[in-house]
């Protein structure tokens, strides 16, 4: 409700829209550095600082509402934000690989990204509820002790001890330096995080879907209830995400090409159930992108595990201005073109690597290099 909260409080469409460019320019510049930050010190600190972050910054916007504050809560949320992506990741999968059970990583990781996207439903009911009970300032504070909650569960996660080899000893820079390094370097790495980063992008299309069902004729006032089966179809496909993990490149590829002819027809049709075809396309778009984080998490190596993730979000970041641009120029036909490049990609981005493919110099006992 946010943006609702900026509205009546006075700020022009110019200033909200200054005050996302900002929101976004934070994630972009912070995205990489706090990756490297949760490698070399604790992946598990890196998600409580983004809830203590996070809460701040709604926290400013309650009790000194005006767009200075808006301004600065926007700033500790991009950085809460970029505390999350890449060390959620990263402690997920070392957590399983000290038990032995990395296989699992695409299964486990879909339950979270399920129940991440079940999580708007009851959210948006409770959004409802407190609104008419207390306003902006009752949601604002549940909010608050929301992120302080989740805050406070994340610091009970359990984070595997690093082995010698995994130990990030060569501090902050090297660490930093050895997580680009290997995103860049590594050509099996770099076409993964390319895959990651496109596939991610395209999850800016959600915005649009409201839009789409008034244009179809949906009335603005059941709009909410029309869109419930989108977030459920996706979670239902980031679920699958575990059992899809058995399909090769070209499977996958062909799955996502499938949604967007899918989400394509449901723009030639114009029709208000034109929005089931829009959460079918939904799921196996979560689905694919499930597996695609997993293929990535399995051919990263050595300590740097978040810095290299986040540098798939930092890329993401900059799709998605890819997406938006799509939507401006042709809306959901252009949308639907650009998701079936991104499945033509897929088959060369996921391929499984072959013996001594890397160059000479992109490793270095695990721990990749820069060329000189």
């Amino acid at each position: 409700m946010y943006a609702l909260l900026f509205a009546d409080t006075g700020l022009s469409h110019a200033e909200i829209s200054a005050l996302f460019a900002l929101w976004s320019v934070v994630g972009i510049v912070a995205e990489i550095p706090t990756g490297a930050l949760a490698d070399r010190f604790s992946r598990r600190t890196s998600l409580v600082v983004a809830g203590l972050l996070q809460a701040a910054g709604y926290a400013l916007w309650v009790a000194l509402p005006g767009f200075p504050a808006f301004a600065a809560g926007f700033v500790l949320w991009g950085l809460g934000g970029s505390f999350v992506s890449g060390a959620l990741q990263a402690l997920l999968y070392d957590g399983l690989v000290a038990h032995g059970a990395q296989r699992h990583y695409a299964h486990v990781y879909g339950q979270v990204e399920a129940v991440g996207l079940l999580a708007q439903l009851p959210a948006a009911a409770a959004a409802t509820v407190l609104f008419s009970l207390g306003d902006y300032e009752l949601v604002g504070w549940v909010s608050v002790a929301t992120c302080l909650g989740a805050a406070a569960l994340a610091s009970r996660l359990p984070e595997p001890p690093r082995s010698a080899g995994e130990e990030p000893d060569t501090g902050y820079l090297p660490t930093l330096r050895a997580g680009v390094a290997q995103a860049f370097v590594r050509p099996v790495v770099r076409r993964a995080v390319l895959a990651v980063a496109l596939l991610t992008g395209l999850d800016a299309l959600e915005e649009y879907f409201p839009l789409l069902a008034q244009d179809w004729g949906v009335a603005t006032g059941v709009i909410p209830l029309a869109m419930v089966a989108i977030p459920f179809a996706g979670a239902v496909g980031a679920a699958l995400g575990g059992r899809a993990g058995r399909l090769g490149p070209v499977a996958l590829g062909l799955t996502l090409g499938a949604g967007a002819l899918l989400l394509a027809g449901t723009g030639l049709a114009a029709h208000p159930a034109g929005l089931a075809g829009v959460a079918v396309f939904y799921g196996l778009y979560r689905m694919v992108l499930v597996v695609a984080d997993a293929r990535l998490q399995d051919r990263i190596e050595g300590p740097a595990r978040a810095t290299v993730t986040s540098v798939a979000g930092l890329a993401t970041d900059l799709a998605v201005f890819v997406v938006y641009a799509a939507w401006v120029l042709g809306a959901v036909l252009a949308a639907a073109t650009l998701v079936l490049l991104v499945a033509a990609a897929l088959p060369y981005a996921l391929r499984a690597p072959r013996p001594g493919s890397e160059p000479a110099g992109a490793r270095e006992g695990n721990r990749p290099v820069l060329p000189t």
